[in-house]
C-alpha cells in the first residue's frame, strides 16, 4: 500500500495546567507515517500502543480485550484483509491503529435472485491517548477506505456502541458514515449450575453443511447475510449448529431437510475464546466480594439455581451466538430451550464465562433471549457509507442503501461471527 505522510507541525493541543485549568500547548514538529502493518517486524510495537490505551481505560471499571498475541485476529478469519498502522516517524513508535476486512453479503431486497455486495468492515480504530485530537484518526479512516475501494468494496460499515460519542462523530462528522442500523447485544452469565431444559423439547445436531442450506432458505434474504456462509459453518471456531424441535415431531424427523419442520428454532455456536478474551479492571473490592460470593452459593447449592456472577475479573472468553431463528408453534419456548443448551456447553468450558448474541431490536428472537440487562446493551449503533458507484443498487438516489431506513430493511440482521 502507498505509504501516507501526515506533517503535524503545526499542531497544538489543549492541556490542564494545575492552578490555571486548560491552557493550548504548541507540538514539537512531528511526521507520522500511515503504512500497512507487518506482522514480523510490527506485533511488539503494536501490543505495547494496545497497552497503553488500555492502560487509561483500568483505572476506572472496564471491559479490556486481550488480542493474544495477534493483532489480525479480529479479521484474520476473512479472506480479505489488513491492518494499518500510524507510525511516529522520529520515535519509530505506533501511535494509532485501524482495521478492516471485505466480505459480500446481501442487501436484504426481496428479489428473484439474490444480490450480494462486496462490504467492508471497518473495525479496531485506536489513538495513543498523547496523540489524539490531532487527525490521525480521520486520516486512518480515510486510507483504510482507499484501501477497500481498491479491493472493490461497494460500501463500508462500523459499528459502536451508542454512547461512544467519540467514535459516532469521528465517523459522521468527520468521514460522511450515516446511522444505518442499531442492533442489541445480549450478555448471558454462565452460571455454576447446569440450566434445566424445557420438557417436550428435542435438540438435534445439524451437519455443516445441511445448516448452510437451512440458513439460504430461512435467513437468505436478511441484510448482511454472508455469501460464504458455508465457510463460516466449516470453521473450526463453529462448534455447531443445534435445531430445537418439538418431541411429537420427532418421528416424522427428515434427516435430509427436504421440508422444514412447522415448527423449529436453530442457532449456531462460534467459540470466540480461541481468538481473543475479555477481562473486567478497575471494580471495588466490595464488587469484587458481592461477584465471588454469589459463585460460592451457587456452587455449594446448585439446586437452587442461584443468579451467580462468574469470575469475570480474570481472563475469560465467550460463545458467541448467530444464525438464529425461529418459526411455528411454540418456537419461542424452543428457542429458550437451544439458549438453554448453549448455557450448559458453555458451563463445561473452564474459559467460557457468558454466552452472547446480537440482534435487530425487530427480530421477534430479541424477546426471547435470556440476558442481564446490567451486561447488555441496548442499542449497537451500525454507521454506513458509500464507497463508490455500487453496483446492483436497486434503491434510488445517490446514496442507495445508505439512504434506505430501518422500517424498509428486513426484521432480521444477520450478525457475522467473524465480527464480533
Amino acid at each position: 500500500m502507498t505509504i501516507r505522510v501526515i506533517h503535524l507541525t503545526a499542531s497544538t493541543r489543549k492541556r490542564n495546567v494545575p492552578g490555571f485549568g486548560p491552557v493550548q500547548e504548541r507540538l514539537d514538529p512531528q511526521v507520522i507515517v500511515i503504512r500497512e502493518y507487518e506482522e514480523h517486524g510490527d506485533k511488539a510495537a503494536v501490543e505495547a500502543f494496545e497497552s497503553r490505551c488500555d492502560f487509561r481505560k483500568a483505572r476506572k471499571p472496564s471491559l479490556i480485550t486481550n488480542l493474544m498475541g495477534d493483532p489480525l485476529c479480529r479479521v484474520r478469519h476473512f479472506p480479505i484483509h489488513v491492518m494499518l498502522v500510524a507510525e511516529h516517524v522520529e520515535k519509530k513508535e505506533i501511535v494509532g491503529g485501524i482495521r478492516g476486512c471485505i466480505k459480500s453479503v446481501s442487501k436484504g431486497e426481496h428479489d428473484q435472485h439474490r444480490v450480494y455486495i462486496k462490504l467492508a468492515y471497518v473495525l479496531g480504530l485506536r489513538v495513543s491517548p498523547p496523540y489524539r485530537q490531532l487527525g490521525i484518526g480521520t486520516k486512518l479512516v480515510q486510507c483504510l477506505e482507499e484501501w477497500c475501494k481498491k479491493n472493490g468494496a461497494d460500501y463500508a460499515y462500523m459499528a459502536t456502541d451508542s454512547f461512544n460519542e467519540a467514535s459516532l462523530n469521528l465517523f459522521t462528522l468527520k468521514c460522511d458514515y450515516v446511522k444505518f442500523r442499531s442492533l442489541t447485544i445480549l450478555v448471558q452469565p454462565v452460571h455454576a449450575h447446569n440450566k434445566p431444559l424445557i420438557s417436550g423439547v428435542v435438540i438435534k445436531q445439524v451437519d455443516p453443511q445441511l445448516a448452510g442450506s437451512i440458513y439460504c432458505k430461512t435467513l437468505g434474504d436478511s441484510e448482511f447475510f454472508p455469501e460464504d456462509i458455508d465457510v463460516i459453518l466449516h470453521n473450526k471456531l463453529s462448534l455447531g449448529t443445534f435445531m430445537a424441535i418439538p418431541k411429537s415431531y420427532l418421528d416424522h424427523w427428515d434427516p435430509n431437510m427436504t421440508i422444514l419442520p412447522p415448527s423449529f428454532a436453530i442457532l449456531s455456536i462460534w467459540n470466540t475464546k480461541e481468538v481473543f478474551r475479555f477481562q473486567v479492571k478497575g471494580v471495588s473490592p466490595l464488587t469484587y466480594a458481592e461477584c465471588a460470593g454469589s459463585r460460592v452459593l451457587d456452587t455449594l447449592m446448585p439446586c437452587l439455581r442461584l443468579p451467580s456472577v462468574p469470575n469475570f475479573f480474570k481472563q475469560f472468553g465467550v460463545y458467541f451466538l448467530y444464525g438464529l431463528h425461529m418459526r411455528g408453534y411454540g418456537a419461542s419456548r424452543l428457542m429458550k430451550s437451544l439458549c438453554a443448551h448453549a448455557h450448559n456447553m458453555a458451563r463445561n468450558d473452564v474459559l467460557c464465562r457468558a454466552v452472547v448474541a446480537e440482534v435487530g431490536q425487530m427480530d421477534p428472537v430479541r424477546e426471547v433471549m435470556p440476558h442481564w440487562r446490567k451486561f447488555s446493551w441496548a442499542e449497537d449503533v451500525w454507521c454506513i457509507k458509500k464507497l463508490g458507484s455500487a453496483k446492483h443498487d436497486i434503491n434510488p438516489g445517490p446514496h442507495g442503501w445508505v439512504k434506505s431506513t430501518s422500517s424498509s430493511s428486513s426484521s432480521v440482521i444477520f450478525v457475522d461471527p467473524r465480527d464480533f
